[in-house]
């Protein structure tokens, strides 16, 4: 694809990865799973951030790959730059 929204990305990414069919909502996505603390995120576990309008997919060091919005640039960046309000594992 040539752009990506936060959860198109997430979606693509995990279907890529033999995980097809999650939903195409970072409020469907963000009651998947179990929530981890940050101290135990592991490299795919889901990140959400901005009062869970915003995701992305955790890569380890405390960073995230994630499409800023719609026709950005997909890149990885500190999660400190983001209040995190949920990491979650499905």
């Amino acid at each position: 694809p040539s752009s990506f929204d936060c959860s198109g990305l997430v979606v693509w990414a995990f279907a890529q990865a033999g995980r097809p069919g999650l939903p195409h909502s970072t409020y469907a996505l963000i009651g998947m799973g179990v929530e981890v603390p940050m101290s135990q995120a592991q490299v795919g576990d889901l990140v959400f951030t901005n009062s869970a309008g915003h995701m992305g997919i955790y890569v380890g060091g405390g960073a995230f790959v994630h499409a800023p919005r719609t026709g950005r640039t997909v890149t990885v960046e500190s999660l400190a730059n983001y209040s995190v309000v949920s990491i979650r594992r499905i």
